[in-house]
């Protein structure tokens, strides 16, 4: 009886125990693989819930991307977060080895430039404080060219009277100028630096409709952030 029980096991299912199941998650190098070549192979930033939702029963994404990033550090290219993101960008200082010899620069108005720095750094912010900031008023095109952009996008309504929409930067926005998030922002030396603050009355210090229109200012264009 005892070789037939013994028999039986053998040919069974196997018997786990502890706190052993029949489906064990690959071990954690086979995991850093797996997340390596999402990233790679992902044209836009992956967050945790899709690499969880590819990987097999028990992985532990979040643990593979730490492994993941602390090996590429000091590498040609580097895994970084982008807001609740994660992507693999080349170093921030190989950059000029991917620059080509005629480069087209994605220019704004001073406009579009004011307008985004005021929604980076207060978001999420109504279009109203945007102007009281300004102390102009904003254009539709102007918001709608920063939308097209994806740069900003709608983020939830205000619980005050008329429930105004506000705006937010996106993860394309952190992205395009290599921030894991609005906390990483420049300070205001740099924004000096990059031309994004200039000798404007502080806010409110003109009545709204007395600043002119953003219509009205020069069509001379500047660069963002030098890009």
């Amino acid at each position: 009886m005892e070789d037939q029980i013994m028999d039986g096991q053998s040919h069974g299912a196997p018997i786990r125990d502890g706190n052993d199941t029949l489906f064990d998650a690959p071990p954690m190098a086979e995991q850093e693989r797996m997340v390596e070549a999402v990233l790679f192979a992902s044209a836009e930033p992956v967050t945790l819930r899709d690499l969880e939702g590819r990987m097999p029963h028990g992985c532990n994404p979040r643990e593979a991307l730490e492994h993941l990033r602390k090996r590429y550090e000091g590498r040609g290219v580097r895994v970084v977060r982008l807001g609740d993101a994660w992507a693999i960008r080349t170093a921030p200082d190989l950059g000029f080895l991917m620059q080509k010899e005629t480069t087209e620069l994605r220019k704004l108005s001073r406009a579009a430039i004011e307008t985004l720095a005021i929604v980076a750094y207060h978001q999420p912010v109504t279009r109203a404080e945007i102007e009281e900031i300004r102390g102009v008023s904003v254009s539709r095109g102007t918001i709608d060219q920063l939308m097209e952009m994806d740069w900003i996008r709608l983020g939830r309504r205000r619980m005050t009277p008329g429930r105004p929409v506000t705006f937010v930067v996106t993860p394309d926005f952190l992205d395009h100028f290599g921030l894991e998030s609005a906390r990483d922002l420049p300070g205001l030396k740099e924004l000096r630096a990059a031309g994004l603050l200039e000798n404007r009355p502080p806010p409110g210090s003109l009545p709204m409709g007395q600043g002119g229109d953003e219509d009205d200012e020069p069509e001379e264009q500047a660069e963002l952030f030098g890009e």
